[in-house]
């Protein structure tokens, strides 16, 4: 598979992202309201999601973009700039820290993943403006050699590298959100 349609894939991957995204708000905005048997309101989310499995999806994404950010560098050779190592900062541990938290069935994990997803979107969404208005940031914060407004992907007209990291960072914030409220 060539780069062009590795990037395409992640690009779809991403906006896949933004619709359980945009799925899991809907459902929560449905769920809050409604009575539950016994005249309990419902917590957000999925009915019948149980934590374990909500944090386990929001790990196997952090992974999946985790080995994809490998792939863009140690395979593609794409050198990452200096708001992509920030992002990688926020998303290689944020893996690890969900997979422990699965495998010691930690109900707090959400603690701990929450921060590093919020971070991450953040350094995530100025890197996406960065490439739309490169004068936001001097020129001597990032290298000649990778400068942060490059855009090695820029699929369907605006899915750029940051836009993918975002768009997996807010899904597993999401998600971490929804296992709390499972747990």
């Amino acid at each position: 598979m060539s780069l062009d349609q590795m990037l395409r894939l992640f690009a779809v991957a991403a906006l896949g992202c933004n619709v359980a995204t945009l799925g899991l708000v809907a459902a929560a905005l449905r769920r809050r309201g409604r009575p539950r048997r016994g005249g309990l309101t419902s917590g957000p989310g999925l009915p019948g999601v149980g934590a374990r499995t909500v944090v386990g999806a929001a790990a196997l994404l952090a992974i999946a973009a985790t080995l994809g950010s490998l792939y863009l560098s140690e395979i593609a050779h794409l050198e990452p700039c200096r708001w992509c190592w920030f992002q990688r900062i926020a998303m290689y541990p944020l893996a690890l820290v969900l997979i422990v938290g699965l495998l010691f069935r930690d109900r707090t994990v959400y603690r701990y993943g929450l921060p590093m997803c919020v971070a991450g979107a953040a350094m995530s969404t100025w890197h996406y403006l960065l490439q739309h208005f490169p004068d936001l940031e001097g020129a001597t914060t990032c290298s000649i050699t990778s400068p942060c407004a490059v855009r090695y992907a820029w699929e369907f007209g605006f899915v750029s590298i940051p836009y993918m990291a975002g768009s997996v960072f807010v899904l597993v914030g999401a998600l971490l959100i929804l296992s709390r409220h499972r747990s």
